[in-house]
């Protein structure tokens, strides 16, 4: 894009506390942002901006593109009615909270409906993916993520659905396909209500994926780690700028700090939507992807006894 040249207008349906970072990512991009939101306390909560508007999904014209950051649940009736526009939907995950109507919409959405799978842009993911494809530390062995913290704001889904497809995403991403899954425990709160689940995938002849995603945890834990014959890379924590490569034969290990990209994750994937939407390449994190995801996270939990 051309110095001061005027980024494309966007609609964003949603404007909840996520949908509030979205926001002002799009206006630190340049957009304009006509935003859909029938809350009153969620529209006064954003700041006056001449660039931003409020409208109806139906009366929602002259935008390039639609953001979608409405709860889970909600996907599959808001969706469609974006879809109708005509114009490119980047969708929050999980895509959906069923495999059906996944299919549903890929179906629909074709090549102009992409899911927000944020982690799969953090530039420290694309760090390890590309030490796995090179197989920079030997043959991958397996990947382990670990997503903890201390119940959930979300109340439309349980938090297996806010929390594990960013993990499958990540595995995505890494290892190139999902596991096959073996084992799955699941953790239920007081009221015996889903609050996490920890699962081992793979392992015979594939790469293994263990994964804990839980809420209940007091502490705030996001790490993934690549193990691979010669050595383990980590992502110790989503604002961290560096991996930490260990390597070595001898008691004490071989320490390498990688720095990367120090970005923000939501900014990269959000600027990738808006160049899209300017001619360039589609986002890496398709609806058919999102699919991939949502059939995995159903996988999971029907293995772990979850209807």
């Amino acid at each position: 894009m051309s110095q001061g040249a005027e980024r494309p207008a966007l609609g964003l349906v949603g404007c909840g506390i996520w949908g509030r970072k979205i926001l002002r990512e799009l206006l630190g991009l340049g957009a304009r942002v006509a935003v859909v939101e029938p809350d009153p306390a969620a529209r006064a909560a954003v700041a006056p901006d001449p660039r931003v508007t409020f409208t109806t999904l139906e009366a929602l014209e002259a935008v390039a593109g639609i953001v979608v950051a409405t709860p889970a649940s909600t996907h599959i009736e808001v969706v469609p009615r974006a879809l109708a526009h005509g114009v490119p939907v980047f969708c929050e995950k999980p895509l959906t909270t069923s495999a059906q109507d996944a299919e549903r919409l890929v179906a629909l959405g074709g090549e102009r409906l992409f899911v927000m799978h944020v982690w799969r842009y953090h530039p420290g993911i694309t760090a390890l993916a590309a030490i796995a494809r090179a197989s920079e530390l030997g043959p991958v062995q397996g990947l382990v993520t670990t997503r903890t913290n201390w119940v959930s704001p979300r109340t439309d889904v349980d938090p297996i659905w806010t929390l594990l497809p960013h993990d499958v995403s990540i595995a995505l991403a890494i290892l190139g396909a999902i596991s096959t899954p073996r084992d799955v425990l699941i953790d239920r709160d007081a009221r015996g209500l889903p609050a996490g689940l920890y699962a081992n995938s793979g392992g015979v002849t594939e790469p293994w994926f263990i994964v804990e995603a839980s809420t209940r945890y007091a502490d705030k834990r996001r790490e993934v780690r690549l193990h691979a014959r010669d050595g383990v890379a980590v992502l110790a924590h989503g604002e961290a700028t560096y991996l930490e490569i260990a390597t070595g034969a001898g008691l004490t290990p071989v320490i390498e700090r990688r720095a990367f990209d120090p970005r923000p994750a939501l900014a990269i994937e959000l600027e990738a939507f808006v160049a899209h939407l300017e001619g360039g390449p589609p986002p890496p994190t398709t609806a058919a992807e999102g699919l991939v995801v949502v059939r995995a996270v159903e996988a999971l939990r029907r293995l772990g006894g979850l209807a």
